[in-house]
């Protein structure tokens, strides 16, 4: 799925065996992932910002870091987890594309349907742990135990809504491999029916 200068549903990164009714949640992912990214080089740039105010005023002003390191490490889990649906849809994620080039067409989307069933369920399952854990620090008012204190919510949602648009954006995922398995095994009856007229 690319984001370069082609023309065409690939060019959007619409994935070709997306179900027709799935398509108006695809284009809403493409959107907020592309909302996502933007806020993610946001996070970079300030956590960058931040980053080198801090060295200046620690060496230079002998000044307390406390938190500029914080801010720092929240925009950074930030840009992580917001942009990982991005990556996901663009499937840029470490992957080992020496096997899959041995492997028989067929069996790579069978392999690549397991891969993101298993991962759906663990990004659901982080997900959700991650709801848990933003509630728990909203409700008790939990802070960070440095003198800034800021509170611990802010990271724990960050967490949860990137965890909660990459399981979405796999669920996505596992229904155009389903459906893209289910057109192969189409064509192929169909092509197999076809020579079987023409050779009776």
């Amino acid at each position: 799925m690319s984001h370069g200068l082609d023309t065409g549903p690939a060019a959007a990164g619409l994935d070709p065996d997306m179900p027709e009714f799935l398509r108006p949640f695809e284009r809403l992912m493409l959107r907020i992932n592309d909302a996502m990214v933007v806020l993610g080089m946001a996070a970079l740039l300030v956590a960058s910002l931040v980053l080198t105010y801090s060295v200046f005023s620690r060496y230079a002003v002998k000044a307390s870091t406390d938190w500029q390191d914080e801010a720092a490490v929240f925009c950074l889990v930030g840009a992580t987890f917001l942009c990982g649906a991005f990556v996901q849809a663009m499937r840029g994620h470490v992957g080992i594309d020496a096997v899959a080039t041995l492997l028989p067409e067929g069996f790579n989307r069978v392999r690549l349907l397991v891969v993101d069933v298993l991962g759906t369920a663990f990004c659901a399952f982080f997900a959700w742990k991650s709801w848990a854990l933003f509630h728990e620090a909203w409700v008790e008012k939990q802070t960070t135990s440095s003198s800034w204190a800021p509170p611990l919510w802010i990271p724990y949602a960050l967490m949860a809504l990137g965890m909660t648009l990459l399981a979405v954006q796999l669920a996505l995922q596992v229904a155009a491999r389903l459906n893209g398995i289910a057109k192969a095994r189409a064509n192929r009856s169909t092509s197999t029916t076809g020579a079987a007229k023409a050779t009776s």
